[in-house]
């Protein structure tokens, strides 16, 4: 594992952030922290990329303390937090080549590094424009194209997306899935439970500064209930019939039938109501999402 923290422990005065987290992520994946305002998600990379100390337990980042070792912790790492870092008064090709002579690369490799990033962020046409015309998207991706500019082995992000559009969030999450093909390794805060449901490998969901789940995005999904047809009835008569012939929840107007998902399931289920004389306003199938799993999950 490139990424591993355990027990980690957390109070500013007598409120507790972090409650003994433990975290382990493998290279070349992308770990999403989700959770609450709150949860403990930033106090948790601030630990882990050497901004924070912890009250207790112990973080190696590619081998290497995060205590002992925080020079060469920093040296293998890079973090994009929520707003873009980048210098409005420079152009982009500006910004690239000065971070990447403040992070000791000599003057011809920033300018080729420079070179290869705004090409892959497709920022080539604006390279020399000023970075306070460009659009909340184009910054973020100028702030994440900064942050690679040394080839760091993992990438901390947090909230990377915050404040964007859909056009630009999709651009960012298409950014994001070519560096870990590549081979980096990102560990992501998100608020947006589709941006971790489409890029994260393994999820982590804190709240009150512990780890109340983790695994898959489906794993998370079917620990808190597989697929359901739901029956949407007119009135409470037509309902409670149905609920004497199918197994069933009953919510208000709506008879939620436990289903595999499959069509001959739900072929049987409207021959069941067909037979019985019962025909329901509106059905659909609903698959539990990580909302569902975040409201389940957390307080």
């Amino acid at each position: 594992m490139i990424v591993e923290a355990t027990g980690l422990k957390k109070s500013y005065g007598a409120t507790e952030v972090l409650t003994g987290v433990d975290l382990s992520v493998a290279e070349g994946s992308v770990l999403a922290l989700l959770g609450p305002n709150g949860a403990g998600k930033t106090t948790t990379v601030r630990i882990l990329t050497t901004l924070t100390r912890p009250d207790s337990g112990t973080a190696t980042i590619a081998g290497y303390d995060v205590l002992r070792e925080p020079a060469r912790v920093r040296g293998v790492i890079s973090l994009t937090g929520q707003f873009a870092a980048v210098d409005e008064n420079q152009t982009g090709r500006e910004n690239l080549v000065m971070v990447g002579r403040l992070m000791h690369l000599g003057r011809r490799t920033a300018r080729r590094r420079t070179t290869e990033l705004l090409e892959q962020f497709g920022l080539t046409d604006a390279m020399d424009r000023r970075v306070k015309t460009y659009s909340g998207g184009m910054r973020r991706k100028l702030d994440l194209a900064m942050s690679l500019i040394a080839h760091p082995q993992v990438i901390f992000l947090d909230e990377p997306t915050n404040g964007l559009d859909p056009a630009s969030r999709s651009a960012m999450w298409d950014a994001i899935v070519e560096l870990v093909r590549d081979g980096t390794t990102i560990l992501l805060t998100t608020q947006y439970l589709e941006e971790a449901d489409r890029l994260a490998d393994r999820i982590v969901l804190l709240d009150q500064g512990r780890i109340v789940a983790s695994g898959t995005a489906d794993a998370l999904k079917t620990q808190i209930g597989g697929e359901r047809i739901e029956l949407r009835f007119t009135d409470e008569v037509q309902l409670l019939k149905a609920a004497g012939v199918l197994s069933g929840v009953v919510d208000q107007l709506v008879l939620n039938v436990p289903s595999d998902g499959t069509a001959a399931h739900l072929h049987q289920v409207l021959d069941v109501l067909r037979d019985n004389g019962l025909t329901p306003e509106r059905v659909s199938s609903h698959r539990p999402t990580l909302d569902d799993v975040f409201l389940a999950l957390t307080a």
